[in-house]
């Protein structure tokens, strides 16, 4: 909820993030705190108030007389007095005397005073008269309130639009995006990059993500690190991921360390990974816990491994027991270990490999199978062959292997641009299948002219199967030569990923 304006300029308080207004408490001219409402607009009156002296009773009554003489000015000042004192209804009886007289700070604080109390249209009415007469911000509060409440998009977008050519970066904002979900990317570039060279670090996010789905990747790397310059963990970490897909790893690394001191998950699990590779297992503990905080399963995982190099069975416990609530096999199987190890703890440790083993983890089927032989059990192990499918099958062809880190990177990079705006999601993993796959059945060709024609006849496989993986892996790895791909086409292109390592046994 906007608040009354108190002087003739644009009020601070609009935010570049979404281009909404702030929604933080302020006061709306009456001392009373409005944090509930749509806040962000101050109320208008003039700096001096005109003739404050040390009497101020007399400076009111010469207020009121000129006022009551038809001054639109006083009027507004007079409107402001009262709204300070918490008398809304005359404040508002002045500032209508006021718009009337052509006031358009009134006209603004009338808008406010109408959407705060849920007289929305009579909000339009004034927002409209401060925005004809070319009142910035009304124009922005009114293609706010036209779009969010009463849901007519094309009176929205040409308020925004008004706005923005005269010079609001939330306006530019907004407009970029209702651009981009009308399917008209120039538009929206034109849109974001006036706002993002306002200094929305949002829109040079998103001008990255519109360069990089173009192909226009050196672009997407200005947008991005102007963006993370101001701040954006998110470009910070994108910015990181193009330079691995560039394989410029030092310059990777600076990025995600960039972005990780925002607290961005993904960056800490990348640093994690690189501290890893070079055997700090401490440092690596550290960024992989700083990651597994934000729930990523994976990372959680990882931490209990490491975990349990560095002798801390305890803490592997806890990274473990996590993540197998959540569902990871693998964390279930260990977390079982674990507990029969370290505390003897028999019927936790069934427990987990029982949920381990029918998820899939044949691992954990047959230390199932061997602990309730051990323990004397075979008539629960008995029923358990007989009231599960035993022994449970395993996901079908895991990719159980290492891509090569630009492979990854594009793979990660890829899911997020398809995401964005609510985009269809795509597993990361999935594409890092793919894309690792292609590389690792491959590698043997020295030369790759008709290298579709010499898959297909050694796996055997439909030629157009693969010609098919081949274009869905050209488009991750060029982004910009042809659309990105469905869910629907990458579980196609899985099928026969999985089909071609298992028939060349690479698997």
């Amino acid at each position: 909820m906007p608040a009354p304006r108190s002087t003739g300029q644009d009020a601070p308080g609009a935010t570049g993030d979404t281009g909404e207004v702030d929604r933080a408490d302020r006061t709306d001219g009456t001392g009373e705190a409005n944090g509930a409402d749509r806040a962000g607009h101050t109320d208008r009156a003039d700096g001096a108030d005109r003739a404050d002296g040390a009497d101020g009773a007399v400076d009111e009554t010469a207020l009121l007389r000129a006022a009551e003489g038809g001054d639109a000015h006083a009027a507004h000042l007079l409107g402001r007095r009262h709204a300070q004192r918490g008398d809304r209804s005359t404040a508002r009886h002045w500032w209508e005397r006021a718009a009337a007289a052509g006031n358009l700070d009134s006209a603004y604080n009338l808008g406010v005073w109408h959407e705060k109390h849920g007289s929305l249209d009579e909000a339009v009415r004034w927002y409209e008269r401060a925005a004809d007469g070319g009142d910035v911000e009304a124009a922005l509060n009114l293609a706010t309130l036209l779009m969010e409440q009463h849901g007519d998009l094309p009176a929205a977008r040409r308020w925004f639009e008004a706005a923005a050519r005269a010079g609001s970066r939330p306006a530019a904002r907004r407009l970029a995006l209702i651009c981009e979900d009308a399917g008209e990317p120039n538009e929206a570039g034109e849109w974001h990059r006036r706002a993002a060279l306002d200094g929305d670090p949002l829109s040079a996010h998103d001008l990255g993500f519109l360069a990089y789905s173009s192909g226009a990747e050196d672009e997407a790397l200005r947008w991005w690190e102007l963006a993370a310059r101001n701040g954006h963990a998110d470009a910070a970490y994108h910015l990181g991921l193009l330079m691995a897909a560039h394989r410029d790893p030092e310059g990777a690394e600076a990025c995600y360390r960039m972005a990780a001191r925002n607290e961005h998950p993904g960056a800490a699990s990348r640093l994690g990974g690189i501290a890893l590779a070079r055997g700090d297992l401490r440092t690596a503990r550290a960024w992989f816990e700083q990651a597994a905080q934000a729930g990523r399963i994976d990372d959680q995982r990882t931490a209990g491994f490491v975990c349990v190099e560095l002798k801390d069975p305890h803490a592997a416990s806890h990274w473990f027991g996590r993540a197998a609530a959540c569902g990871d096999a693998e964390s279930a199987f260990n977390f079982g270990l674990l507990l029969i190890a370290e505390l003897n703890d028999l019927k936790g440790g069934q427990h987990w490999f029982r949920q381990a083993a029918l998820a899939g983890h044949r691992q954990a089927a047959a230390e199932l199978a061997a602990l309730l032989s051990m323990t004397g059990a075979a008539p629960e192990l008995t029923e358990l062959y007989r009231s599960e499918p035993w022994p449970p099958s395993p996901p079908s062809s895991p990719w159980d292997r290492t891509a090569e880190p630009e492979l990854v990177a594009r793979a990660e990079l890829t899911a997020a641009a398809v995401a964005r705006r609510g985009g269809a999601a795509l597993a990361p993993g999935d594409l890092t299948e793919i894309l690792g796959t292609w590389d690792l059945v491959t590698r043997p060709l020295l030369d790759h002219t008709g290298v579709v024609d010499w898959l297909a006849e050694r796996s055997g496989l439909h030629r157009g199967a693969v010609e098919h993986l081949s274009a869905v892996r050209a488009t991750l790895l060029r982004p910009g030569s042809a659309p990105w791909p469905t869910p629907a086409e990458i579980e196609h292109v899985l099928v026969t990923a999985r089909e071609l390592r298992s028939r060349l046994e690479t698997r």
